[in-house]
């Protein structure tokens, strides 16, 4: 259970700007970049694939093949999985990388390279494509916080982490993975865009399939500055919806107003489609008004986890910039996963699983 809450805090646990930031925006909408990196020449939309309907599976201890049978039910086309690298802290620049078994800071044989490898296997035989999203972890807290104090800690940092990226460039490569992060929820570095746009290049070299960075929604989003340089722009989706303990479908459909609007322009400024790298809700009345933390108090809710599932499938429609959604989280181990007593993520074996397939099944229908 410790291992799961490092894990749940990793991805979930952002920098939390209100929903006044959302305002701001609202009113500001994004500009073209001014970067003098950025391509000024007009740049055509990248090709769209089917809409990718994903799961961010969990990487746990050695699984069977059948573990995946349950996406085929919700008629998931995708999963994501997520190794990890490690720091001591926010400004230490060394990154450590265990990318074997099981080992002494935590991981286990799903996030090895032979758990990869073999889920991936066994996804590809079922028609479910890969997203490989590495992912740094740093003690105490959260990822979007990594920040270098000086130049020499800066060119430390890339160094470390152009070894952890291009090993899981390779992976990708050799395993036939679908699609790769260059990053997840790096906010504190995504300002250093010469050094960032070196490493894209070099991975370019290592790996042929699509790449996309997998921005904070209210951290980096707008201030990464290298959208042209990848073929998705990721948005790790936890918005507020609703500050009511029991929101109505229709109270949360208006919550995604706004965000939706401003990743439509964000899709048009860079040419490039949007794709929901994560995006989920704790079984809990206190689910919509703030996704991002997977600690928050309130009471076990189905049916508000299971309202804002529903919402988003009402809005994707009249949003095709968005072209993928993962869903936060899917353990292995269905039968033992969520559950009407549970009130983490997992969707499983709760309301919520049933109103994903309906919603995944009717994209798949409409044939986008």
């Amino acid at each position: 259970m410790a291992a799961l809450a490092v894990t749940l805090a990793s991805a979930v646990a952002g920098a939390i700007l209100m929903p006044q930031e959302m305002e701001r925006r609202a009113k500001a909408p994004p500009e073209p970049s001014h970067s003098p990196f950025h391509r000024r020449a007009p740049v055509a939309a990248t090709p769209h694939a089917p809409f990718l309907r994903g799961v961010c599976w969990e990487g746990a201890g050695e699984i069977d093949s059948t573990d995946l049978d349950p996406l085929l039910r919700i008629r998931a086309n995708w999963i994501s999985q997520t190794p990890f690298g490690w720091q001591r802290d926010f400004h230490a620049p060394e990154i450590r990388v265990a990318y074997g078994r099981p080992h002494r800071w935590g991981s286990y044989w799903g996030e090895s390279d032979d758990g990869i490898a073999e889920t991936t296997h066994w996804a590809h035989t079922r028609g479910i494509k890969v997203l490989l999203k590495p992912h740094i972890w740093t003690r105490g807290g959260w990822s979007g916080s990594i920040a270098m104090k000086n130049d020499q800690d800066w060119a430390t940092w890339f160094s470390d982490y152009r070894d952890f990226i291009l090993h899981y460039a390779d992976l990708a490569e050799r395993t036939g993975a679908d699609a790769l992060a260059i990053g997840t929820e790096l906010g504190g570095t995504t300002t250093r865009e010469r050094e960032w746009r070196a490493v894209i290049a070099e991975i370019r070299r290592h790996y042929r399939g699509p790449l996309v960075y997998c921005a904070n929604w209210a951290e980096d989003l707008h201030q990464t500055e290298f959208w042209d340089a990848l073929d998705w722009i990721g948005v790790q989706a936890y918005y507020p919806l609703s500050k009511d303990r029991a929101p109505t479908t229709e109270q949360l459909v208006r919550g995604w107003s706004g965000p939706l609007s401003d990743l439509d322009q964000l899709s048009k400024i860079w040419a490039k489609p949007v794709v929901l790298t994560e995006v989920g809700y704790r079984s809990m009345d206190t689910a919509a008004s703030k996704p991002w933390e997977w600690d928050s108090p309130g009471n076990l809710s189905m049916e508000t986890q299971a309202r804002c599932y529903e919402a988003l499938f009402q809005v994707l429609p009249e949003h095709p910039s968005v072209h993928g959604v993962f869903i936060w989280k899917w353990h292995p181990d269905y039968a033992r996963a969520g559950g009407v007593l549970d009130t983490e993520y997992s969707p499983q074996r709760k309301p919520a699983e049933q109103v994903i397939a309906k919603g995944y099944a009717t994209i798949e229908q409409r044939g986008l």
